[in-house]
């Protein structure tokens, strides 16, 4: 029994002896732990102001961003702006330079038709004879040196001849001339109109209107019942104007020509020669209705 009793009291003191060491171990870790979660709450605290800043600075990114994105759209809207406005102004330039053109062609043809107008004169008579050179001429066989009574010693002044008129159709402007020449064309007179144009040809052969006045020597030898030359006439549309307007017209009438002279399968070789190479054309839809009656055994 008191065995026991030395036994508890000796743990008593151990605990007591003991009991300030474990309580300075116990404040040592709470004070470590209080540390390290101040230096957490620091280091949370510095993070903020981290992520504070770099969310700022993303902000201004952003914007800067937006900006640069708004000023390139801006960029990209004037650059097209202007590119259409060159492109505008180009187009202008070109038609302007085609107006010209025209113009400059238009002007080259009056210029030669005032040249061929001017009047060509004849070369300079030769100098008249001067008694003065030769005072005492030695008189000619069966006349005699004093001069005959009643008759002059002055010399004689030559005459000039008058200048040539110069044709009428060469002095007209072309304009002038090709209406003058569709005037007789839609009056009948064919034989006029034939000349007309054919003049028209010779004083301006590179016209714009060429073609046609080809064509109308055709149009008006058919009309007057000369197929033959009015063929002759469409096949030169045919061979010298073949980019012109009026190959296809040409083609047609030519056929018409062949047809008119019996020549049927000339005649339809032209009427598929324009129904082939001008498919859309009116005179083409003509060709295919004069194909179908040819074909039929009808003729005209």
């Amino acid at each position: 029994m008191i065995g026991m009793k030395s036994t508890l009291l000796g743990l008593a003191v151990a605990f007591v002896v003991s009991a300030p060491a474990v309580a300075n171990a116990q404040n040592r870790r709470e004070m470590q732990m209080m540390a390290d979660i101040r230096m957490l709450q620091e280091q949370n605290q510095q993070l903020q102001v981290v992520l504070t800043q770099l969310g700022d600075t993303l902000k201004a990114l952003n914007a800067r961003l937006d900006e640069q994105a708004n000023a390139n759209r801006k960029g990209f809207a004037d650059s097209n702006l202007k590119v259409d406005q060159f492109a505008t102004d180009l187009r202008v330039v070109r038609e302007r330079v085609d107006e010209t053109n025209v113009r400059i062609a238009s002007m080259s043809q009056e210029v030669e038709a005032l040249r061929l107008s001017i009047p060509q004169y004849p070369p300079p008579a030769p100098p008249s004879f001067d008694p003065s050179a030769n005072p005492d001429p030695s008189p000619a066989s069966g006349t005699s040196g004093t001069p005959t009574p009643g008759t002059s010693t002055s010399p004689t002044t030559p005459t000039t001849a008058a200048p040539t008129p110069a044709p009428l159709g060469p002095g007209m402007s072309p304009q002038r001339m090709y209406e003058t020449a569709w005037a007789d064309y839609t009056s009948g007179q064919w034989d006029l109109c034939v000349s007309g144009f054919d003049s028209y040809l010779r004083t301006f052969p590179k016209s714009e209107l060429a073609d046609e006045a080809q064509l109308y020597i055709g149009e008006c030898n058919y009309s007057n019942g000369k197929n033959q030359e009015a063929i002759q006439a469409y096949t030169q549309v045919i061979t010298l104007y073949p980019r012109g307007q009026s190959v296809a017209a040409a083609y047609y009438k030519r056929g018409l020509a062949f047809q008119n002279l019996r020549q049927v399968d000339r005649a339809r070789e032209s009427f598929e020669a324009v129904v082939k190479q001008f498919p859309d054309s009116d005179p083409a839809r003509l060709a295919k209705q004069a194909l179908d009656r040819l074909n039929s055994g009808k003729t005209q």
